[in-house]
């Protein structure tokens, strides 16, 4: 009978073991999905800053460009605006194949894409 008691004492010492194997296993997985979605967060962040700053210097570029050949700042300008607005209403209308599904997939590809390997 003592034997009995010392097996099942060893079943539970392995299965205690395997559990708390598991959990760090789930905290190293956890934690890595979270740094790869941070830095990504943060180097979209980065080069999104970077590329504002270039649109806003394209943009006056362009607008002094259409100045110098409409022969008037405004109307270069507003050409430039037209432009944007003229975007900005195709980006509208076309919002969920454009960023919300590319977005979507973004997201699912770097969640589980460790999930086949599983």
């Amino acid at each position: 009978m003592e034997e009995v008691f010392a097996k099942a004492e060893e079943l539970m010492s392995d299965v205690k073991k395997y559990v708390d194997n598991r959990v760090s296993v789930v905290k190293l997985k956890a934690a890595e999905k979270i740094s790869e979605a941070g830095s990504t967060i943060i180097t979209v962040v980065i080069v999104t800053a970077f590329l504002v700053f270039f649109l806003a210097f394209a943009s006056i570029a362009l607008g002094y460009a259409f100045s110098k050949w409409t022969g008037e700042y405004y109307w270069g300008f507003l050409i430039v605006a037209g432009i944007y607005l003229l975007l900005g209403l195709i980006i509208l209308a076309a919002k969920d194949k454009i960023i919300r599904l590319p977005l979507l997939n973004s997201l699912l590809t770097l969640l589980f894409k460790n999930h086949e390997e599983d």
